[in-house]
């Protein structure tokens, strides 16, 4: 099993930056790739970003190419998601995911464990 807590969610003006973190306790955090994946209210959850065990591979959604960046310190447990230049539509409860030996993994069917979530609020 692994646990998975994401923090640092909030409220921000358009434009601004959240630093969002994942921190996992259980299994070998460093035997599992990380995506990151947000529900607006109505919509499906969808992806934002993924990055493989090693770090080595990383992918983003389109719409967040450029503003955001994720990361993993495997040392501390805990993979990040940095977002910059954040925009209304950037609103929603912010998920973290983990799957087993993966390389990048874009659906949510393909990840083994989920966090509760953090919720980011863009205003205008």
């Amino acid at each position: 099993q692994v646990q998975l807590v994401e923090s640092g969610g909030g409220t921000v003006q358009a434009g601004g930056s959240l630093r969002l973190s994942c921190a996992a306790s259980g299994r070998t955090f460093s035997n599992y790739a990380v995506g990151w994946f947000r529900q607006a209210p109505g919509k499906e959850r969808e992806f934002v970003a993924t990055i493989s065990w090693s770090g080595g591979s990383i992918y983003y959604r389109d719409s967040v190419k450029g503003r955001f960046t994720i990361s993993r310190d495997n040392a501390k447990n805990t993979v990040y998601l940095q977002m910059n230049s954040l925009k209304p539509e950037d609103t929603a409860v912010y998920y973290c995911a983990a799957a087993y030996l993966g390389g990048l993994k874009f659906r949510p069917d393909e990840y083994d464990y989920w966090g509760q979530g953090t919720q980011v609020t863009v205003s205008s």
